[in-house]
């Protein structure tokens, strides 16, 4: 069961947490690429297109908020929503994801079906600015 045209970008350091999250997408349909870093999200956006990018606030290779920071000025993909997992549950690293380009937060670990809830919000709130 196939969303057509709905690919996630996950960059998760966490092998358990990228298996879990990627598993559950499968489950509702979506096609998920992970990765584990910043660098290796750079390149997937550079050759494909995805719907959504998923990415923690810790990568394999630095600061998730300051490589999102960085992503929304050199590739301009503002377009392209983004939700940042954290295991920090603060206002401020909340307001740091938000300030880095985020349209969402998910607080890690997290409930499955609040997982599949942003997402489908978001999805669709990408659908929508393209109609």
């Amino acid at each position: 069961m196939e969303i057509s045209g709905h690919h996630l970008l996950l960059v998760e350091p966490d092998p358990v947490l990228a298996d879990l999250a990627s598993y559950r997408l499968h489950l509702l349909g979506y096609r998920v690429d992970v990765v584990d870093g910043g660098a290796a999200a750079a390149d997937r956006l550079r050759n494909e297109s995805y719907q959504l990018l998923i990415t923690d606030t810790k990568l394999a290779d630095g600061d998730g908020l300051e490589w999102l920071t960085s992503l929304r000025i050199e590739m301009k993909s503002s377009e392209l929503p983004a939700m940042v997992l954290s295991l920090d549950p603060s206002l401020e690293m909340v307001r740091r994801a938000f300030l880095a380009g985020a349209q969402d937060y998910l607080i890690t670990p997290f409930d499955p079906s609040v997982l599949e809830e942003k997402i489908e919000r978001l999805v669709a709130g990408m659908l929508l600015q393209a109609t």
